[in-house]
């Protein structure tokens, strides 16, 4: 297996990396995924729905069900999402690539506010989503905040299971969300700005939406993550403040210690959003496996560059152990 993430000399850095992960090119050219999608809405229980799309093998019986989960401010649609998708299509599976709440054109779809921490109602999606291929195994793949969710729903397989799932796999999981939060201000500029901007369009979005609930306009003057991160807190009237809201899903030290299902993670050194310390001091467990890099960036791993990616070569061997088992 291709354990190791070998990019050449000039494509090893870290923004590079980052920044080409995310690029429309890599998803240029025909993509049976995307033309087979249906648009689905997810029943995620206590009325709120989940917008999605269900890629059904069309000429050959599906080998399982692989969910995506995309990263804070992606979409269904982001770049990461159609090329993973696009290649494990090819290998025989059925995809359905999930927003999370108020992402992607969801906005109208629930009254509440997405934030971090809805673990249940994403847990619940994914639980309707495997009972669509019932008698094959389910499989979920999340990056970067998706990540973190899949984590969370791994967890949660001991007491609430999904019968058919699996294994999660994780992209550049980000496990401390105060100090993603921390490293997306005071890094690299485009970063900030890139999110920001997604962020505070979503926020008008959701507003239109819901006129009578949400009045943005006072706070979208904020120049940074943690700004508007601070100054949105009252609209989230359960938290008592967003250092309250942030633990709820930090995943360092022993958080994962009471896994009890596989989970793979693909990392890197020299991500610049999630630090490495995050990984390296997880608590040994032996369902999950880190695969920390040496380069690769956040979500990037591009090799050959800019079209040929690492993980989902990684995954797909991965799978195929699976399927001789």
């Amino acid at each position: 297996m291709e354990d190791q993430f070998k990019p050449g000399w000039w494509t090893r850095n870290p923004h590079l990396q980052t920044i080409f992960g995310s690029l429309g090119l890599r998803v240029l050219g025909k993509n049976e995924m995307s033309d087979a999608a249906k648009e689905t809405i997810v029943d995620a229980g206590e009325g709120v729905r989940l917008l999605g799309y269900l890629s059904r093998q069309a000429l050959r019986p599906a080998k399982g069900i692989i969910v995506l989960l995309h990263g804070w401010e992606g979409s269904a649609d982001s770049t990461y999402i159609l090329s993973t998708g696009r290649c494990l299509y090819r290998r025989g599976y059925d995809i359905f690539r999930l927003n999370l709440r108020d992402h992607g054109r969801s906005h109208h779809l629930n009254r509440g506010l997405f934030h971090g921490a809805l673990t249940e109602e994403t847990a619940r999606a994914i639980g309707q989503i495997a009972r669509l291929l019932p008698d094959r195994p389910c499989y979920l793949i999340g990056f970067s905040l998706g990540g973190n969710f899949a984590l969370r729903i791994a967890l949660r397989q001991a007491r609430f299971p999904i019968d058919n799932l699996r294994q999660v796999f994780c992209i550049s999981p980000a496990l401390d969300p105060y100090k993603s939060t921390l490293a997306i201000d005071a890094g690299f500029p485009i970063y900030r700005h890139y999110f920001m901007a997604k962020w505070k369009r979503s926020l008008r979005v959701k507003q239109r939406c819901f006129p009578d609930l949400y009045h943005f306009d006072d706070i979208l003057h904020h120049r940074t993550c943690m700004g508007l991160t601070e100054a949105i807190m009252p609209y989230y009237t359960e938290f008592g403040g967003y250092r309250d809201y942030f633990r709820l899903y930090t995943l360092t030290e022993n958080a994962l210690a009471s896994l009890a299902m596989p989970a793979m993670v693909f990392a890197s050194k020299d991500d610049p959003i999630v630090p490495e310390e995050d990984y390296r001091r997880l608590s040994v467990n032996g369902y999950l496996r880190i695969s920390l890099q040496q380069y690769g960036g956040h979500c990037g791993f591009l090799h050959p560059f800019p079209y040929g990616c690492w993980y989902e070569r990684r995954i797909g061997e991965t799978l195929t152990d699976l399927e001789d088992t």
